[in-house]
């Protein structure tokens, strides 16, 4: 192995030297070591969220939003970190300590590059999660690999770059950012509203919020285990000659013309399985999205944002 990637190869006081350096709470991924003597300066972990990571290099300027075709779209737990490399350490050899590491936990290469190939500052941008990275493109470097296990797939992404400029602690340092995505199935913590319960709702406040019908991420056809949740609408709608909207809504993350069109295409999906699988009739039925414009919470917890992803059925009162 390349020198100085295990953290098992460190003496017992030099692994504690570099844990009582990391950022409180914070804690390496346990399916990748760290380099050796490197700080974690950033953390974040979430249960279950979206990632783009990128899969080609980045051809635009503007940030990640301008990138979307070079980028593959995952969901699942999330792991972030942010490490400070010990000093005198090229991006090269950091790299390639991961590379070693990660092909010996099982991990296969899916994308690679380096300085300009990866589309230079655009990518930089594009890319860097903290300030303490940008505007160092010149030395960047960057991995996608994933390892494929039956309970789901783990894509780490890993890019370095050199510190040129930056002041303090990090001046000179080859800086390291780790994201690495579990996919696994998301906690399914909505209920599915019964035909009942969604009238009264429409009897009393005129529309239903729903979040039994599922779509993968950035996809616009809904997953099989939608159905309960439609079985319930078909319900709703063979009782009485009710006229709905069917309103697609989304969180704020992403394009606001993008996430609106999306919506709609999710709506209009929605609509199609009622009247193909269902026998309702179409002129019943009315797609529309609104992408971001309507929350129900504040989009800067996943928890709210949660909330907002949803369907709604209005009536149209005729």
């Amino acid at each position: 192995m390349y020198k100085g990637m295990a953290v098992l190869g460190m003496g017992i006081a030099g692994v504690a030297a570099a844990l009582a350096a990391d950022l409180p709470g914070s804690a390496d991924h346990p399916l990748i070591p760290r380099y050796q003597d490197a700080e974690i300066i950033k953390y974040e972990t979430k249960a279950y969220t979206d990632r783009r990571f990128f899969n080609t290099p980045a051809k635009a300027y503007g940030g990640l939003e301008k990138n979307l075709e070079s980028t593959v779209a995952l969901e699942g737990k999330l792991t972030g970190l942010v490490y400070r490399a010990p000093a005198e350490r090229t991006p090269l050899e950091v790299l390639r300590n991961y590379q070693q590491a990660l092909q010996e936990a099982g991990f296969e290469e899916l994308f690679a590059c380096e300085k300009e190939a990866c589309g230079g500052r655009n990518f930089n941008h594009a890319v860097t999660t903290d300030n303490d990275l940008r505007e160092y493109q010149q030395d960047q470097r960057y991995l996608l690999s994933r390892l494929s296990r039956p309970e789901g797939d783990v894509y780490a992404a890993l890019y370095v770059v050199l510190n040129k400029s930056g002041g303090g602690e990090n001046r000179g340092r080859s800086m390291i950012q780790l994201d690495v995505l579990e996919q696994k199935p998301m906690e399914q913590r909505m209920v599915v509203v019964d035909a009942p319960a969604m009238q009264r709702d429409l009897d009393s406040k005129g529309r239903v919020a729903l979040y039994g019908i599922f779509f993968d991420f950035d996809k616009d056809s809904m997953r099989a285990d939608s159905k309960p949740q439609l079985d319930e609408i078909a319900a709703l709608l063979k009782a009485g000659p009710m006229r709905v909207l069917v309103v697609g809504h989304s969180d704020a993350k992403g394009a606001l013309d993008y996430n609106r069109e999306l919506s709609q295409r999710r709506a209009q999906s929605i609509v199609e399985a009622l009247v193909r699988d269902y026998g309702i009739a179409r002129e019943r039925l009315s797609a529309v999205g609104v992408g971001m414009a309507a929350p129900v919470a504040s989009n800067r917890t996943e928890e709210g944002r949660a909330q907002n992803r949803r369907v709604e059925l209005v009536d149209r009162g005729e």
